[in-house]
C-alpha cells in the first residue's frame, strides 16, 4: 500500500513541555517507532504539524535585536520543515536501515482571495493564560483565542489548493524512498499576475494539505495521527463516545472545534470522497492497528462499505459501515 501519515504537532511537543531540542527529538523517536512497521511493509509519506515550533521561532524572531523586523511566517515555516524534517529523516534511517529516506521542503499553493484571511483560526506557539495572551496581542498586534483551557496566538489558515512539488514527491515514491514533506502544511505561497510564486503570512492546515497530497500521489490510505484515540461525538458530555467505523455524511454532522478536530474531519472526508479510499483518525501509538482497521475512527465515503482490509465495495443503499 501507499500510505500518507500526518503527525500532529503535539506528537512532537506536548502541552506545557519545554521546547528543547532533546525533548522534541525524543518524541520524534517515539513517533518513528510507531511508524516503522508501516514503513517496513508499505510505501510511506510522512507529514507533520509545526504549530508549537513555528510559534517558538516567531517569538525568537520578534525578540531578536539584530533584526529590523521579524521573519515572515512563510520563512519560519520553511525553517520548521527543515528542523523537524531532519529529526524525522534521521530517526527513520536509524529505524529502517537500508531504506532511502528523503526530506523535501514543499510549498503549498493557496488562493489570495480565500475568506480565511479575514478569520484567523490556526493556533501557533505556546499556551498562555488569558491576561498574558491579551497583553501580548496588544503589544505585538497578534490575534489570540481560547484553545481549550488556555489561550494561544491564531493566524490565517487558507485552504490548500495544490502541493507545488507533488510530481517530485511521486518520483521519489516510485524510487521506493520514504518521503518526509509538507511540514506544517507546506510553505504557503500564491502566484502573482505573472505566475511567479511568492510566500504569504499564514500557516496552512497540515491535515488538509495531507489529504490533497494523498489524493495527488494516489495513496491507498490517509492516517491522521494525534494524541486521542479517535473522533469523539458529544465531547465533554455524559454521552460522549469515540466513533469507530462511520461515513463522511455522519462525520460532517458533528459539531467540532474549528481549530483542532474539525480540520481533521474535513481532511479525511475530502480524501475519502475524492478517492473512495481508506482514511482514519486516531492515536499515534495505534498507527499499525489503525491501518489494519482495528483502532481509530475509520472513514468511508457515503455509498461504500469497508472490510478490515480496507477493500471498498459499493452499497447502493448508502448505509454506514
Amino acid at each position: 500500500m501507499r500510505v500518507v501519515v500526518a503527525l500532529g504537532g503535539n506528537a512532537l511537543l506536548q502541552r506545557g513541555e519545554p521546547p528543547d531540542s532533546e525533548v522534541q527529538a525524543h518524541h520524534v523517536a517515539a513517533a518513528v517507532e510507531a511508524l516503522a512497521p508501516i514503513g517496513r511493509d508499505h510505501e510511506l509519506v510522512v507529514t507533520h504539524g509545526n504549530g508549537p515550533q513555528i510559534g517558538l521561532l516567531a517569538l525568537e524572531s520578534a525578540r531578536d535585536p539584530a533584526l529590523s523586523h521579524p521573519y515572515p511566517l512563510d520563512v519560519l515555516g520553511a525553517q520548521t520543515q527543515g528542523m523537524v524534517g531532519y529529526w524525522l529523516l534521521q530517526a527513520l534511517q536509524n529505524a529502517l536501515p537500508g531504506r532511502q529516506v528523503a526530506c523535501v521542503i514543499t510549498q503549498t499553493l493557496v488562493a489570495a482571495d480565500d475568506p480565511a484571511w479575514a478569520d484567523p483560526t490556526k493556533f501557533i506557539g505556546p499556551v498562555y493564560d488569558e491576561p498574558e495572551a491579551r497583553r501580548l496581542a496588544d503589544e505585538r498586534g497578534w490575534q489570540v483565542r481560547a484553545d481549550g483551557g488556555a489561550w494561544r496566538r491564531v493566524v490565517a489558515s487558507p485552504d490548500p489548493v495544490k502541493v507545488v512539488e507533488e510530481s517530485l514527491l511521486e518520483l521519489l515514491l516510485w524510487q521506493e524512498a520514504i518521503v518526509v514533506c509538507a511540514g506544517g502544511g507546506g510553505v504557503p505561497v500564491v502566484r502573482d499576475a505573472d505566475g511567479r510564486l511568492q510566500g504569504v503570512e499564514a500557516v496552512v492546515d497540515k491535515d488538509r494539505t495531507s489529504a490533497i497530497l494523498a489524493a495527488s500521489v494516489k495513496a491507498d490510505a490517509l492516517l491522521l495521527l494525534t494524541d486521542v484515540p479517535g473522533v469523539v461525538a458529544g465531547f465533554g458530555t455524559a454521552g460522549a463516545r469515540t466513533i469507530g467505523r462511520t461515513t463522511t455524511d455522519e462525520l460532517r454532522t458533528l459539531d467540532l472545534p474549528a481549530g483542532s478536530m474539525r480540520p481533521k474531519v474535513e481532511a479525511v472526508c475530502e480524501f475519502a470522497e475524492r478517492t473512495g479510499r481508506f482514511a482514519a483518525i486516531g492515536a499515534l501509538a495505534d498507527a499499525e492497528s489503525i491501518l489494519r482497521g482495528e483502532a481509530g475512527t475509520f472513514v468511508a465515503p457515503i455509498g461504500y462499505l469497508a472490510d478490515s482490509r480496507h477493500e471498498m465495495t459499493f452499497d447502493p443503499g448508502g448505509k454506514a459501515p
